[in-house]
């Protein structure tokens, strides 16, 4: 089986206390080459420690805030609904993955969760944080194919080295966002507001986020396809590389 796996952070609905699945970030993989399975949610060190082992390379994936005492600050009136354990699962799990120099894609939360273990600090409420003239609205109203805004590609980094271009325009939903950039990262992409939209943390060979949602772009923009691509194929490297390849193939 020459197909990369991928670990897929599951999303919960804290009402009815069940893990579930936008079929987009599955189907964009799929589509790209890799086969995505959705992982349990836990806080049993030797399970994710067997998780980072197994999988060929990890999504991120959007979903609840982010806990403010992952970066030292108090949750605000304005700071939405929360998923602790799934904060624990996937602090721990970042590490590890960094650690076994395995591939890791964040997307909206991702990208946010990625800053924040790192030491970077995060807007509890971007429109709350900015003032009421902002440039951008970064929660867009569906259908969420829709590209809405630009953003601007640094260059000399992994997403430049991807897309080739300068510039790029994308889907925005999120309430969310990078404040202070932590200092084991690099602004990849950047908002015409000045919010940080894209990074990278450099000395890894694919450890990426992005703040807008590809996933729910991936047919119909060439941009987001090529980002999934390079995703796979980092994790199809990363397969072919890992000690346990001998025994699983």
């Amino acid at each position: 089986m020459n197909k990369p796996m991928i670990g897929v952070l599951p999303l919960y609905d804290t009402d009815k206390k069940s893990y579930w699945m936008l079929p987009d970030y599955m189907k964009a993989i799929e589509a790209s080459g890799g086969i995505p399975v959705m992982l349990p949610l836990t806080t049993d060190e030797d399970m994710i420690t067997a998780l980072a082992n197994t999988f060929d390379g990890f999504l991120f994936t959007g979903g609840h805030d982010v806990n403010p005492e992952l970066y030292g600050e108090r949750m605000q009136s304005v700071c939405g609904e929360l998923c602790i354990e799934r904060d624990r699962m996937e602090a721990v799990l970042f590490e590890k993955v960094i650690a076994l120099g395995k591939p890791a894609f964040g997307i909206c939360r991702g990208l946010q969760l990625f800053n924040a273990i790192l030491g970077g600090t995060l807007y509890q409420d971007i429109p709350t944080a900015f003032d009421a003239e902002q440039k951008i609205a970064h929660q867009q109203k569906p259908p969420y194919t829709n590209l809405v805004h630009f953003v601007h590609i640094e260059k000399h980094n992994l997403l430049h080295d991807i897309l080739q271009t300068d510039q790029i325009r994308v889907n925005s939903y999120h309430h969310q966002g990078i404040k202070t950039l932590s200092d084991q990262l690099v602004a990849a992409a950047i908002a015409e507001d000045g919010l940080i939209e894209s990074v990278v943390m450099p000395g890894c060979s694919f450890v990426l986020a992005v703040q807008w949602h590809p996933e729910y772009s991936y047919a119909v923009d060439e941009y987001s396809q090529q980002l999934f691509t390079a995703f796979v194929s980092a994790c199809c490297s990363a397969r072919f590389n890992s000690p346990m390849q001998d025994i699983i193939a």
